[in-house]
């Protein structure tokens, strides 16, 4: 099993504080900075807009093809629900670049909490993973109404890839388990930040958490578990407030390979160690 390690977006400001990954580093190098540490990014940028090719041709270029990276579709296909057919082409063609580097990740579509397991989500869930037949697309639900053996088998059956959440101790949420219904697994750790998960007024607020060793520990255990069904498994740190996420990427690195689940890293040869990753 390959693990690719990194963060729900890479052009996160509050790394540019003293002593952080991006300071007094340009906004512009921001993402040939963060592959010099990270294989991989979860692309929060295409949720508010589908970005161009030529956008995509710069990532590519930026991150010198060193970067895993996963799409997060556009909110009219998980928020608005009302995607057209134009809407389908763009997400699907515009990350071409990606894909013919070989550096394209899955899709993540991202339901909020109120897509309830209902006869009418569940149909267009399944026309939206029948769209994007032929493409690796992961999906996270929020709601843990659909926390279900049926619903992980009927996507295990369509090969869509069930996203394994970490959430706060918070209620109404599916539970921290990495499940696995295809051969690609994806895990993304949201932080258990429970007094600001429903009332914080910002993302930033809601991630604000760092995890302990003891839980890097713990989730490292359950990865160790699944090894032998994945071939690759992207895990994904939300938790970038204040550089959170900076502190416990490398804590979980150290507990992967004391379970005996090999982790690559960026390679020291290619990029010296200049001092940002605290």
């Amino acid at each position: 099993m390959r693990v690719y390690i990194g963060c729900g977006g890479y052009s996160n400001d509050d790394w540019a504080a003293p002593g952080l990954l991006y300071d007094g580093v340009r906004k512009d190098d921001y993402l040939a900075t963060y592959a010099r540490h990270f294989d991989a990014a979860e692309l929060n940028a295409s949720f508010y807009g589908i970005p161009g090719l030529k956008a995509f041709e710069g990532m590519l270029r930026k991150s010198a093809g060193r970067v895993r990276f996963t799409v997060k579709l556009h909110r009219v296909f998980t928020h608005d629900r009302a995607p057209t057919d134009d809407d389908f082409d763009r997400m699907l063609q515009s990350p071409e670049p990606l894909r013919e580097a070989g550096v394209l990740g899955p899709y993540l579509a991202q339901f909020p909490y109120s897509f309830h397991r209902t006869p009418a989500n569940r149909r267009y869930l399944q026309m939206l993973t029948e769209r994007f037949a032929g493409h690796e697309l992961a999906v996270e639900i929020r709601h843990e109404g659909w926390d279900l053996p049926e619903v992980r088998e009927g996507m295990a059956q369509r090969g869509v890839i069930w996203v394994s959440p970490d959430y706060p101790p918070a209620g109404g949420l599916p539970e921290p388990q990495l499940h696995v219904t295809a051969d690609v697994g994806y895990l993304r750790l949201h932080g258990r930040n429970a007094t600001n998960w429903w009332d914080g007024q910002s993302a930033a607020e809601r991630h604000d958490y760092r995890y302990s060793r003891a839980e890097m520990d713990e989730w490292a255990q359950k990865i160790a578990l699944v090894a032998d069904d994945l071939s690759e498994l992207y895990v994904f740190f939300e938790n970038t407030t204040r550089g959170h996420a900076l502190k416990n990427i490398p804590q979980l690195r150290e507990a992967l390979n004391a379970h005996g689940v090999p982790v690559q890293a960026p390679d020291p040869l290619d990029f010296p160690d200049d001092g940002r990753l605290l």
